[in-house]
């Protein structure tokens, strides 16, 4: 309510919640600073968004610290009214720094292929995702070679792959399953069929099994078979429906696996997972 009368005083109620915002202390309890914030959009005070990314405050205390994140990123998801170079620009400097939710959002709006690094950082986090990915697809063809080079690249180094790098790769790769790679990129993705993360390898698989050759096409179908038993549940899903889609080029490396895994005592048989679906597969295809 105090929100909904501070908009309707229009330009008079500005310079209160510049104050309120600039000189305000950062709180665990970060809703009204992100009301003010909301409200100054509302009245079109582009200028003291800007001033007020522009200008972040240390802070110490973690929960304060947290919120205060969350009032930024909603400035940032407010900039968004406006596609002009300097909101551009500021969100660019905010972005060196941190990744938060509404940066990557509001940048993604711009379409500028400049900003492909910190959507592939952002990749890599577990909050700001959802942005990244919907920004890339945005870009289209312009990020085809940017994702092309990070999905063969591990930070810091291949031997100490961080987590988060793993996952950047990982979303990496269904992005260019989604942009349908050509050849020419496989040709700079197939060693990734050889690593050992079962993700990885199988989205791998199912980009090699859309661009690559017959004989890499027939490597990629015993590669999916071999990360069967230590991938989840959705990737199993995923994996089944490529094999069945390609099951012409899949048929005899599965009706071998089949066989391999009947030869197993009963006992095994039937709490192999990964031979039920193949069983199950067949019969269908």
């Amino acid at each position: 309510m105090a929100a909904a009368a501070l908009a309707a005083c229009g330009e008079r109620a500005v310079a209160p919640l510049r104050r309120f915002l600039l000189r305000g202390r950062p709180r665990g309890i970060y809703q009204p600073r992100q009301l003010a914030v909301e409200t100054l959009a509302r009245l079109g005070a582009k200028a003291v968004l800007l001033e007020y990314l522009s200008n972040p405050v240390p802070i110490h205390d973690a929960v304060a610290r947290m919120g205060e994140d969350a009032v930024r990123s909603t400035a940032a998801r407010e900039l968004g009214r406006w596609r002009s170079e300097d909101v551009f620009e500021c969100l660019s400097r905010a972005g060196l720094e941190c990744l938060l939710p509404g940066i990557v959002e509001t940048l993604g709006k711009f379409r500028r292929a400049e900003t492909i690094p910190y959507f592939l950082w952002a990749l890599g986090d577990g909050v700001c995702r959802p942005e990244a990915e919907e920004a890339i697809r945005g870009l289209g063809e312009a990020a085809r070679a940017s994702l092309v080079v990070a999905a063969a690249t591990r930070t810091p180094s291949a031997a100490e792959e961080r987590p988060s790098s793993l996952q950047r790769r990982r979303w990496v790769l269904r992005l260019l399953l989604e942009l349908k790679a050509s050849g020419q990129d496989w040709g700079k993705l197939r060693e990734l069929l050889e690593e050992n993360d079962a993700e990885i390898v199988i989205t791998a698989a199912r980009i090699a099994l859309e661009s690559a050759g017959e004989s890499e096409k027939a490597h990629a179908v015993q590669r999916i078979l071999q990360m069967l038993p230590s991938a989840s549940w959705f990737l199993k899903t995923e994996a089944r429906a490529a094999l069945a889609e390609h099951f012409a080029i899949a048929r005899k490396a599965i009706e071998e696996e089949i066989a391999r895994r009947s030869e197993a005592g009963k006992k095994e048989q039937a709490l192999d997972v990964v031979l039920r679906l193949l069983v199950n597969l067949s019969r269908q295809a």
